[in-house]
Parts: structure tokens; sequence; C-alpha cells
């Protein structure tokens, strides 16, 4: 079984989609896939579909749900048996529906059959990439943590009405994108990359408003480009959006870098620094 949650939604199995077009079904199998191998409790997709308040046939309805999500995935089944072919599984055993959505005593349990998940793969990549960067390897993390970040091709669940289950996971991908993302963007400027940056950070920052690790590296890789005017601009908008916004100041490392760049002339590309320097704060020389 294949799941693709980070972008639009998508399950197969054995190639053909098991992912349902009503809005209902197709959260419950979100929520499956999202828990792949795991028990996903009755109470928690209630919860998801119908919030604090479910009606007294809820469970009825659910039931329901799993029905035809078995159904579907029977006749993904069906197919690999009446026509193997390449990816058709030489010598084993078929499975039937209800083996692969399984009724526990408590839940459901969606069996993926070791097939491909994307987020597993972003997981994957992920963690070689921040291993690689505290090895200091930071071509090895620039790569690692780019081919993460492209499994992205959109919106997490970009087409899936979110309970507040779904939401959380959600929200929770959303900052584990961001966290990579982060340290690619930090490999990236400790391997002289600033000017290739600049177009990508002129994004970030607009469209993350209040992120300021986001927007220390932009006001670096501006100084490393000889826009030291610029950079210094972007912190002052980032410290008016912050003070309005959320009655904060800049961080203590925000206010260092800004002064730094201030009392300081413009920068060239650093290299990469050696692996004992790798966690050390990216500020110029000064």
């Amino acid at each position: 079984m294949d799941i693709d949650v980070l972008g639009a939604f998508a399950v197969r199995e054995n190639g053909i989609s098991l992912t349902p077009t009503a809005p209902k079904p197709r959260q419950v199998l979100a929520l499956l896939a999202l828990h792949a191998d795991r028990i996903v409790p009755v109470a928690s997709l209630t919860e998801e579909l119908w919030g604090t308040t479910p009606p007294r046939s809820a469970r009825t309805t659910l039931q329901t749900y799993v029905l035809q999500l078995r159904e579907r995935i029977a006749r993904a089944l069906a197919h690999d048996t009446a026509a193997p072919g390449p990816g058709a599984r030489d010598g084993a055993a078929v499975r039937c529906a209800k083996e692969v959505l399984v009724t526990t005593p408590n839940g459901y349990r969606l069996c993926a059959g070791g097939g491909r998940s994307d987020v597993r793969e972003f997981e994957r990549l992920a963690g070689t990439g921040y291993r690689a960067m505290d090895a200091g390897d930071f071509a090895g993390a620039a790569r690692q943590l780019g081919q993460a970040l492209g499994l992205f091709s959109g919106a997490v669940l970009a087409d899936v009405r979110a309970g507040v289950l779904l939401e959380m996971e959600v929200r929770r991908l959303e900052e584990s994108r961001l966290c990579a993302l982060d340290q690619r963007i930090e490999a990236d400027l400790r391997l002289g990359r600033h000017r290739e940056l600049l177009a990508e950070l002129t994004v970030l920052v607009s469209r993350y408003r209040t992120h300021e690790s986001l927007h220390g590296q932009f006001m670096l890789a501006l100084h490393r480009s000889g826009r030291r005017g610029e950079a210094l601009e972007v912190y002052q908008r980032l410290r008016s959006t912050l003070v309005k916004d959320l009655g904060l100041e800049p961080s203590a490392g925000l206010r260092r870098l800004q002064h730094s760049i201030l009392t300081t002339g413009p920068e060239p590309a650093a290299p990469a620094q050696a692996p004992e320097k790798a966690k050390e704060p990216l500020v110029p020389a000064g």
C-alpha cells in the first residue's frame, strides 16, 4: 500500500486508488493512513468526524464508512488476483479486505503491508540530514534535507476536510517541514550559497512574518551579498511585526545579529566551517 499525505491525499493498493471522494470516509481513511499499522481508537475517529457532539448514530455510521473502505480495498485486491503483473507479489498470500483494514476490540488498524509512505520517507531523509549537520557535513545535509522537502507537493492533506485530530497532524507535519527547511537553509549558508537563497528567503519571510530564524537567515544572506541596508530593513520590519502582533521584542540572538551587521562592513562569502563549529550561530565577523 502506498500512502501520500504531503500534498494531495492518496492511498493506493496495487496501484489502484482506495481514496473515497465523500468527505467523511475520506477523513476516516486519512486518519488511519497517518497512523498506518497502528490502532486508531473508535473514540478518536468519532472525535475527528463529529467533534465533541457526535450523533447517537455515530458508531453505526462509522461502521458504514469502514465497510465502504473495505469494499474499495476488496476491489483493489481482486484486481491483483485477476491480473497479476509486475506489481503483483509472486508467491505471497493474497490478503483479504478485513486483513488490510482490521477491526480491533477498541478501534481499527490499516495494515500498509510494507508499502511506501511519503511521511516515513520524509522522516528518514530529514533524520539523515540532521545527523549530517551535526557532523559538519553541510553539503550532505543540504542534499538530504532538500530531498526530504521535495516530497512536499503542496499543503499537507490539501484536499481533505480536516477535523480536530487531522488538523493537529497537519500542524505537526508543517512544523517538521519548517524545521527541515531551516536546517537546509543554514547548511546552504555555511556553504556560501547566500546569493542563491535570496529569492527563496524573500518569499519565506513574507509567508512567515514572525519566524525569527528565517528572518535572521535572510538578513545574513543579504549582508553577505553586500546589501547591508536591506538586511537592516528586514530586522526593522520583523521587529515592528513582533511588537504589533505579539507584543514581543526580537530575541537576543537576532538583536546580536542586527548589531553585528550594523557595526561591520559588507562580509564576503563564508566558507564551510569545521565540524566542531557546526552549531555556532551564523553571525558576521566583527
